[in-house]
């Protein structure tokens, strides 16, 4: 089994929503849209967690849709926060996307020794 996502607990086989987690995923949602940084929004909901886990978090589907978890979040907050961190990324810089375009060609020069 893989990793149980912050804001569930497995009873009986199931996945089910642990509800004081699920608050602080909530707040979490709402106060990222409302500016916050992502270190700041997990301090203000009372998760205790790097920022990078706290991206993955913002961005794990499984908040809203999935066949094994239930619904934390509707599907529309996520997709606000979704929107958010692509809109502060192309702020800051932090898109590349590949034109597809290009070629690369790579030379190579080898050399062989005589003994």
């Amino acid at each position: 089994m893989s990793h149980i996502p912050f804001g569930y607990t497995i009873q009986n086989g199931r996945a089910v929503v642990n509800e004081k987690e699920a608050i602080m995923i909530k707040k979490l949602f709402e106060v990222y849209l409302s500016g916050l940084s992502l270190s700041e929004a997990a301090q203000k909901a009372g998760i205790k967690r790097y920022h990078t886990s706290v991206a993955r978090m913002l961005a794990d589907k499984r908040y809203v849709e999935d066949k094994f978890y239930p619904p934390i979040i509707s599907k529309d907050t996520f997709e606000k926060a979704q929107l958010e961190r692509r809109r502060r990324a192309e702020a800051l810089g932090r898109i590349y996307e590949h034109k597809g375009n290009e070629k690369k060609c790579m030379n190579f020069r080898f050399h062989a020794s005589m003994p």
